[in-house]
């Protein structure tokens, strides 16, 4: 089928078009931006105007849930819930059960993922057997597999020789390691940022010297093995100066943010609401406006979901047993237009964050409208407004702090591989 897109606003960072436009699809493919191809003949147009075309998002931090939490969420739901978000690439962590450490789970998910036809998903492989965090993990099986990068998430790795090691043979294998900076003995049991509100309320803090540290000692093993490292969900104004000042020493070095660590704080968690439990902790406000004020900072490639779905009753323990995470597929562009319009950042910058530059640290084949790419994008006009309710997520996990807030901008089109998978 032959698809001409008219009049809506493209943005697409990786060529500088920033305009209105038409986009022309040919079969799976991206035929023409602009000048209509040869000889073209549509048969089917849709009218974007007032309405802005990006590359579809690619989000590296996905929690699928499946194998083994499916009274979480499945493949199928969450990739749905993707679509309906404008995501068209998700990458899913390891830390599912059992874990992600061999080539038999990275068939499963991949087969799984085709069978609910959504969404590319993309799978982070364990470092560590079990992500028990003593044994590596057979990384050279793991990214004949496919995977596109090994990480142990939030698990603690045994000792700095165990992560130096596993740097070592990440780098012989050319693989990416995802590295989630917490030092595990200054976080203790702690469940909330440690400062004025976790301690009124008698919560155990997290220190920033947990990220920081965590940062420091990586950052020195980066430096004896030239590892490429990437660091996953930041959330202190601290590390984030760390890693600019080491990138521009020369280190192979990259770095992501959540949205939400961009607009909650550790105020927020004084209702004791369990939906606002994530690790790393809600930070202080300082922090908030640090890393808002270095959102283009050369260091930064991704602003993710941290996706992570639960059941209901995982949020009804108190604060510091309920178990950490939000649902925050279908938050992500919102809150990403959310910081456009409060001046955080211009449009395309923001775009290039959740499109080429995440599609880059993966080197996958998206984040672009380039012809002869794959036509994966989306449609979102930013003047509807909606509430985000329990009923209105696609997403099997209804966990969210921001239920029943109001959201201006919403997907009303996806496309993956040329096909129309979603429409509102």
């Amino acid at each position: 089928m032959n698809i001409e897109i008219n009049n809506a606003h493209v943005v697409d960072p990786a060529n500088q078009l920033n305009e209105v436009s038409s986009l022309y699809i040919h079969q799976d493919t991206i035929a023409a931006v602009g000048k209509a191809p040869p000889d073209w003949q549509a048969d089917k147009k849709i009218d974007a105007k007032g309405s802005y075309l990006f590359p579809g998002i690619v989000d590296i931090a996905t929690r699928l849930r499946e194998p083994g939490q499916e009274h979480k969420a499945t493949i199928a739901s969450e990739t749905y819930a993707a679509i309906s978000a404008g995501i068209t690439s998700v990458v899913c962590l390891p830390d599912t059960e059992p874990a992600v450490d061999s080539p038999a789970e990275v068939e499963l998910i991949q087969q799984r993922a085709q069978a609910a036809s959504n969404c590319h998903v993309y799978i982070i492989g364990a470092l560590t057997s079990k992500l028990e965090g003593h044994m590596l993990s057979e990384m050279a099986a793991l990214k004949e597999a496919g995977v596109v990068g090994i990480s142990n998430v939030l698990r603690p790795v045994a000792n700095h020789l165990v992560l130096r090691r596993a740097m070592e043979y990440a780098s012989s294998q050319s693989l990416t390691l995802f590295y989630h900076p917490v030092d595990h003995d200054l976080a203790a049991d702690g469940c909330a940022h440690e400062g004025m509100y976790a301690t009124r309320m008698g919560l155990a803090g997290i220190p920033t010297a947990a990220e920081t540290a965590a940062v420091g000692a990586c950052l020195a093993m980066i430096e004896q093995t030239g590892a490429r490292v990437h660091f996953c969900r930041l959330s202190t104004q601290r590390a984030l100066q760390m890693l600019e000042r080491a990138k521009f020493d020369g280190l192979p070095i990259s770095a992501d943010i959540c949205a939400h660590q961009l607009f909650l704080s550790d105020r927020d968690i004084r209702g004791f609401d369990g939906n606002y439990h994530v690790i790393p902790p809600l930070r202080s406000h300082h922090d908030i406006a640090g890393l808002r004020h270095r959102i283009n900072s050369d260091i930064l490639v991704s602003l993710c979901s941290d996706h992570q779905p639960h059941e209901y009753d995982a949020k009804l323990a108190p604060f510091a047993a309920t178990e950490p995470g939000i649902s925050s597929l279908e938050t992500l562009l919102p809150l990403a237009l959310r910081l456009v319009k409060e001046g955080v950042a211009k449009l395309p910058d923001i775009v290039a964050l959740l499109t080429h530059k995440p599609a880059k640290l993966l080197n996958i084949p998206a984040g672009t409208l380039s012809p002869g790419q794959k036509a994966d994008l989306c449609i979102c006009n930013p003047l509807i407004e909606w509430q985000l309710t329990p009923d209105s997520i696609h997403s099997r996990g209804k966990n969210t702090p921001f239920s029943n807030q109001t959201f201006k901008g919403k997907v009303t089109h996806t496309f993956v591989n040329g096909k129309l998978v979603f429409q509102s």
